[in-house]
């Protein structure tokens, strides 16, 4: 009786692991194709892929956008085919126990240098769906003091001018 039940278990754990892993893979191709469509100026499909709910947080502290606010923002990117080119270096994927919330953290090449996002997936019915994503620049603790100075300098520069 123990022999079987241990052999159920090991078979439970095998299938958990085969579904995770077949959920992780469909989601790191959901993202990877997300940013090809940027990449590929298909502004359709990129919006598509996120959530009727969802945000963008961009690199700067006023990039706080609604997807119809990040849509209209973009248009004239897209229009004049500059969708932006981001490439997964490396990406950690991570499931809630039901597994219909997922969220991520991606190091990312732009051809300029390594960004980081990160962000958070819904399933609705059969399709997983961006709700929130957050672009950042990942700066190196030797670095951060100095990037600081910049960053304030560049805010009193702001206020002066208004």
């Amino acid at each position: 009786m123990i022999k079987l039940f241990l052999s159920g278990l090991s078979l439970l754990f095998v299938f958990q692991s085969f579904c995770q892993s077949s959920a992780e893979k469909e989601i790191d191709e959901f993202i990877t194709s997300w940013h090809d469509a940027a990449a590929a100026n298909n502004q359709d499909k990129y919006f598509s892929m996120i959530d009727e709910k969802g945000i963008y947080i961009g690199t700067d502290s006023t990039e706080i956008w609604s997807r119809d606010e990040f849509y209209d923002w973009s248009t004239p990117h897209f229009n004049n085919n500059k969708g932006w080119s981001f490439t997964a270096n490396s990406r950690n994927i991570y499931f809630e126990e039901s597994s219909s919330i997922a969220w991520f953290d991606e190091l990312l090449d732009y051809g300029k240098g390594t960004l980081r996002g990160s962000g958070v997936l819904i399933k609705r019915g059969n399709d997983w769906k961006i709700i929130h994503y957050v672009l950042s620049l990942p700066v190196p603790n030797e670095k951060y003091k100095e990037v600081m100075k910049v960053i304030n300098s560049k805010s009193e520069i702001s206020e002066r001018e208004e």
